[in-house]
């Protein structure tokens, strides 16, 4: 199993795409297992393939993964159902990942899915309450506790 993952690896860090799509559905078909189904997944998703990667995340996350592969497969999934106008399905991935492994990825591409719900207030002030806690840029912190406070506020006038 390990030289399947250090082949797939090597051949996505190459960007021999298609390569490691072809290791990753050897590996399927040896293994069947939870990790194997998310090797594809990824390696469809890297393709652009994204509708032909959906039934390999579902799959993969029916079996069960590890942790940080289960978060990567809910975001990968996630994002997929949004680039497919999917809203919905992408909406309740990405609020499996704010609850499962609370981390700010999920909470960008939750942004984006709510963005294109027309639900631009809420899209906006995650994205305003990421760029004032987690930003270096020295211009940003002067204003932090200016873009925090506005951040849910958007619509009001004062």
């Amino acid at each position: 199993m390990k030289d399947f993952l250090s082949k797939i690896y090597k051949l996505r860090k190459e960007k021999k795409l298609e390569e490691a799509l072809e290791v990753s559905k050897e590996y399927l078909l040896q293994f069947g297992t939870a990790d194997s189904y998310y090797q594809c997944a990824w390696s469809h998703d890297t393709l652009g393939l994204e509708k032909e990667a959906i039934p390999y995340y579902e799959k993969a996350i029916e079996l069960g993964l590890a942790k940080e592969d289960l978060k990567g497969a809910i975001l990968g999934l996630g994002s997929t159902y949004r680039c497919l106008g999917e809203y919905k399905k992408s909406e309740n991935l990405f609020l499996r990942g704010i609850d499962e492994f609370n981390t700010n990825e999920f909470r960008v591409f939750y942004a984006m899915t709510l963005y294109n719900l027309k639900k631009f207030d809420q899209a906006s002030e995650i994205m305003l309450k990421i760029i004032a806690t987690t930003s270096k840029d020295k211009d940003i912190l002067e204003y932090d506790k200016a873009i925090l406070f506005y951040s849910d506020k958007l619509e009001e006038k004062f």
